[in-house]
């Protein structure tokens, strides 16, 4: 139980940061014979959770813009799918994506105030109480 514990606090403490690489606990120990090595994949592979460049990857890098600049992942996404002309993120494109992650980082750093108006303008309506 507490080696669980353990992996979850680094599990999520990596995330939090953005880190790709494992903490030991979560590799575990080594029961068995050692298979034979696999031939290397032709295509590139991400490694430890990052682009093969060493950049996070693009839903780890909106995650953390959002916990970074506080933002509310609701209105986030509400403002992504406009942005992207989507109904669903996963109808648009990767382009597209990084393009409003890109913006989003962008707008942040140079306004925050003006990019938390817009999210707020995707907060639904207040029903009236009567």
């Amino acid at each position: 139980m507490r080696v669980a514990e353990t992996r979850a606090v680094n599990r999520a403490l990596r995330k939090a940061y953005g880190i790709g690489l494992c903490s030991v606990e979560e590799i575990g120990s080594f029961a068995g014979t050692p298979e034979a090595p696999k031939p290397p994949k032709k295509a590139a592979q991400p490694v430890n959770g990052n682009r093969t460049d060493g950049e996070p990857r693009l839903r780890d890098r909106l995650c953390q813009l959002i916990r970074q600049h506080q933002l509310d992942p609701v209105l986030v996404k509400s403002y992504a799918l406009e942005f992207c002309r989507a109904k669903t993120l996963k109808d648009a494109s990767r382009e597209q994506i990084e393009n409003f992650v890109k913006h989003l980082a962008d707008w942040a750093e140079k306004d925050k105030n003006a990019l938390l108006c817009q999210l707020h303008s995707y907060l639904p309506p207040k029903e009236s109480v009567a």
